[in-house]
């Protein structure tokens, strides 16, 4: 697989430094001069000095030939243009932008370019801080428009000891699967809920934390 990186800074380090391990082939492109010369000589990727916004660059980097572009410099507007280039210009099937400005993630999704907004995502896991301890994991799919969360139930818990019916969750929830000692169960309204369950709950963003407070008990 075939990654093509346009920012710098450390985020962009250890995000390269994880896609070679695990066998991507990854170029970066960076418009200082000697941040390059010094992320060539730390990580096992090619490196391009340059304005990846410009279609002659990316051209160069191999936008052409790549699976994924990831755009994370501190520009928005810049992050638009060069993810819109590498999906019209070049073909790009994935193409990711960072709005450094959250307001500007829904734009650009408007604008048929897929966004992340790291301002959300701390402030869904600051939310989420007094029931950490029992989130055991956090999967955002479909493009960040579906949450899909573990969390394991205490016996403080409001709903340990309750039925699915019984339990009433905010619009567009769902209890997907109760794992009880290692064992699945899909559950339906006859089923109940134990302390030590691991409960798979489908949530949108929006909706997320009011739901984890059903299951953790969190007061608003």
């Amino acid at each position: 697989m075939k990654v093509l990186i346009v920012g710098g800074g450390k985020p962009l380090y250890f995000l390269c430094r994880n896609f070679t391990s695990k066998g991507y082939e990854v170029v970066i492109i960076n418009r200082n001069r000697e941040e390059c010369v010094q992320l060539a000589r730390q990580l096992t990727a090619v490196v391009v000095h340059g304005d990846g916004s410009d279609a002659g660059i990316l051209k160069e980097a191999g936008a052409m030939g790549a699976d994924a572009v990831l755009a994370i410099t501190p520009n928005d507007q810049d992050n638009l243009v060069i993810c819109q280039l590498a999906s019209l210009k070049f073909g790009v099937p994935r193409a990711i932008a960072l709005a450094n400005d959250p307001d500007n993630a829904e734009v650009f999704e408007k604008l048929g370019v897929s966004a992340f907004s790291t301002t959300h995502i701390v402030g869904s896991l600051i939310e989420q801080r007094a029931s950490l301890e029992q989130v055991l994991n956090l999967l955002p799919v479909g493009e960040g428009r579906v949450n899909v969360t573990e969390i394991v139930l205490d016996a403080d818990s409001p709903v340990a000891g309750k039925f699915l019916k019984d339990i009433h969750l905010p619009k567009n929830a769902l209890i997907a699967v109760v794992i009880r000692d290692n064992h699945p169960i899909v559950p339906r309204g006859a089923n109940d809920l134990q302390a030590g369950d691991r409960v798979v709950l489908i949530t949108l963003p929006e909706n997320h934390g009011p739901v984890l407070k059903v299951f953790t008990g969190e007061k608003q």
